[in-house]
């Protein structure tokens, strides 16, 4: 019987670069992408952001996006992102 864990090499992330990118580019004023890595604490700072900028903060998360999609990242556990 197989776990979850035994799908993806040792110290490479479960979470996917592709869906972290596209959901930091669609909803980064949100924090989606950053949620979905784990990485909780920038995901609510984004959120204030965008909350308190009435929206202008969001352009930050579009540049995240484009980020993560270009040079990868790492999730919540310090894992690189799987492509």
């Amino acid at each position: 019987m197989t776990t979850p864990y035994q799908q993806y090499p040792q110290g490479v992330s479960d979470k996917s670069k592709v869906v972290a990118g596209v959901l930091q580019i669609l909803l980064g004023g949100l924090g989606a992408g950053r949620f979905y890595m784990g990485d909780t604490k920038t995901a609510v700072i984004q959120l204030v952001v965008s909350f308190v900028t009435c929206g202008l903060g969001s352009i930050w998360g579009l540049v995240d996006g484009i980020l993560i999609l270009v040079n990868g990242g790492v999730d919540g556990q310090g894992r690189p992102l799987r492509d």
